[in-house]
Parts: structure tokens; C-alpha cells; sequence
């Protein structure tokens, strides 16, 4: 907190300071047990009408009733150095964005609108790394008439907790009524130890998901356009571990013949120097095996045999086992993201 010379705690932030990182210290509420003031650190989105809002890393909106405030100051924009990749939000947007690649997209100024039939949010939603080149709300009526002429509802993707995140724009949106639907958080680490976990025993990789693939994956019923969207990016890997009374062997590009669902599989977009890891799924019988870590470190070998050197993966908030399994593996949160539905529409992806 800023403490003056003479030892008094001291607000130092003013509504001129919208967009900045703070930290403050206010008065807890009465009746509330425990601390007499409580701290809050992020970014100030708004201050009227007497209520400061501070957007957390996790995307949580705070307000904070500017006559409770005690202290207050700006800190540096930037969160301490992480373990991992050196890497910006942008860069990994950019990356996430080609490894879910839409069927059509179209741009608005330096957002990006895109479409899939629906599969999957990533691939259908507005993905806004830039200025729209239109005022906020003309904007939000191009976005809900582009969705709206294919059927689908409109999202926006956001993220905040780092470096250029769009803390401000998710504060704009709620105030719009957008509904925040999804969180989830964006991890890093290194390839090699990854590859260096397992062996990878009777993992299959292949260049297609075959029927046995999707008969593990989670979404069902995958349509031509699902398949189109899952085999897109720069060079896809699909990896399956076979079921019982079936056999693999590791580095293969033959799909497997199980006739079953796959004990496990996973799937690896390599793009340059990243590397992405995404559905890793486990028969649950089988689960506490191995089986996820060796069909990473079956994907992470490969990607390291075509140059790349940094993973990034995305994990919900409330995956407590998965968010285990990836520290375990020396991955560390990058940033959260989110998607933002238009109000009033019901429908979901």
C-alpha cells in the first residue's frame, strides 16, 4: 500500500487512472469476521457515481465503494516474471486462434468474426486483438447481425491477467449486458519435459481422427464441419491409445483398428515454436494410469522432432485433476480467458 512519510496510508489514484493495474485497500464490510481492511489487485476498469470496479486476473469484477477506500496506487502493468515460455498474450491468442481454425471468418477493423456451424466457442467467436474501427456499441449490432445471419449466437472472447488483456472491454460488456458464460485459463511450459515423462507405450499418432478417436472424444455426433475445424492448423497430431484387445506402437501413423473406444487419446497443433495439447481424454476406468502423460509425452516428442520447443494448453477453472496432472508437468498460468454471450439469447454452444 502507499504510506506517506509521516507514516499514513495515502489514496494515490484517481479516475484519470481507468485502464491502469492497481492495488487498493479498503474498510471490509461491517459484520464481516476476520481483517479490518481488505486488498484488492487489478485492473481499474471504471470509477462513477462514487464505485471504483477493478478487474482481478481471474476476470472477477470487484466494486469497491470509493468511501471505503483507505489507500490506493498504481503498480507496474506487468504480473512478475512466470517460470515457462517468454511469451505475450497477443502471440498466443494469435497461436490458439490457428489451432481452432473457423470455416469462414470476416474481419471487423482488428476484430476477427468467426464461424464453425457452432463446434466449439473458439472457433465461433469474435476474437477482438485490436480496435473494431467502429464506436463499442456500432460494433456489438455488426457482431449479433454477423451471428444472427448464420444461426448462431454471439460471442465474444476476451482474456485477462496479463500483459495487453481486455480487462476494459469485459467491463464495457457486462455493463451491456453480455453474460459471461466460460473461464478457463491458458497455461505454458517447456516441450522436452514433457517428452521426457513417459515412455508412451501403445500410443498411436495419426494424421486424421479416425472412428475410433472420436469414439473417445467427448463431444458426440462430430460433424464434416467438427472434423474440418479438429484438422486444422499448421501440422495436427492425433494420439490414441487403444482398448482392450488392441495393440499400438508408439510413433505409428497408421490409425488404429480398435473396434472399441480408445483407452485415451489426445490431440497436438504444432505452430513454430508452440506446440498445443487438447482433448486429453481418458477412459474414467483407466484413469490414475498414466495414460494422459503418455499420450502428451507421445505428442510433445513429436513436436519437438518438427522444431518446436514451448506447450500451451487451456484448462477449466474447476478441473482440479487436469490443473494437477499440468503442474506436475511444470506448466504455469499465462492468462484467463473468457466468452461473453450476447444478451437475451438463450441458445449456447
Amino acid at each position: 500500500m502507499e504510506i506517506s512519510a509521516a507514516g499514513r496510508l495515502e489514496v494515490r489514484i484517481t479516475t484519470a487512472d481507468v485502464g491502469k493495474r492497481v492495488s487498493v485497500r479498503r474498510l471490509s464490510e461491517p459484520g464481516v469476521a476476520g481483517e479490518k481492511f481488505t486488498d484488492t489487485v487489478g485492473v481499474l476498469t471504471s470509477w462513477t457515481d462514487g464505485v471504483l470496479l477493478i478487474t482481478r486476473k481471474s476476470g472477477e469484477c470487484v466494486r469497491v465503494a470509493e468511501s471505503a477506500l483507505v489507500a490506493g496506487k498504481v503498480v507496474p502493468s506487468a504480473p512478475a516474471r512466470r517460470r515457462g515460455p517468454a511469451t505475450s498474450y497477443e502471440e498466443l491468442a494469435r497461436v490458439a486462434a490457428r489451432a481452432w481454425r473457423p470455416v469462414e471468418s470476416e474481419r471487423l477493423g482488428g476484430w476477427e468474426l468467426r464461424a464453425a456451424g457452432g463446434f466449439t466457442r473458439r472457433a465461433n467467436s469474435v476474437l477482438p486483438l485490436g480496435d473494431p474501427g467502429l464506436p463499442l456499441d456500432e460494433a456489438l449490432t455488426a457482431v449479433r447481425r454477423w451471428y444472427g445471419e448464420r444461426g448462431l449466437p454471439a460471442y465474444v472472447q476476451t482474456a485477462t491477467g496479463a500483459e495487453g488483456t481486455q480487462e476494459l472491454l469485459c467491463a464495457e460488456l457486462e455493463r451491456r449486458g453480455w453474460v459471461r458464460e466460460v473461464t478457463a485459463e491458458v497455461w505454458t511450459g517447456g516441450l522436452a519435459p514433457v517428452a521426457d515423462l513417459a515412455e508412451g507405450a501403445g500410443v498411436v499418432l495419426s494424421r486424421e481422427a479416425d472412428e475410433a478417436w472420436l469414439a473417445r472424444y467427448q463431444r458426440k455426433g462430430v460433424s464434416d464441419v467438427a472434423l474440418r475445424v479438429l484438422g486444422s492448423g499448421p501440422s495436427v497430431w492425433f494420439a490414441t491409445v487403444p482398448g482392450a484387445g488392441t495393440t499400438g506402437t508408439t510413433g505409428t501413423t497408421d490409425a488404429t483398428d480398435a473396434t472399441d473406444a480408445p483407452a485415451a487419446i489426445g490431440r497436438c497443433v504444432v505452430d513454430g515454436r508452440w506446440a498445443s495439447f487438447a482433448a486429453v481424454e481418458v477412459d474414467p476406468a483407466r484413469r490414475r494410469r498414466g495414460l494422459a502423460t503418455a499420450v502428451m509425452a507421445a505428442l510433445a516428442r513429436r513436436a519437438l522432432d518438427e522444431g518446436a520447443s514451448a506447450a500451451w494448453l487451456q484448462v477449466e477453472t474447476d478441473n482440479a485433476a487436469a490443473r494437477a496432472l499440468y503442474a506436475r508437468m511444470g506448466f504455469t498460468v499465462h492468462h484467463a480467458y473468457h466468452h461473453y454471450r450476447e444478451p437475451g439469447d438463450a441458445g449456447t454452444l
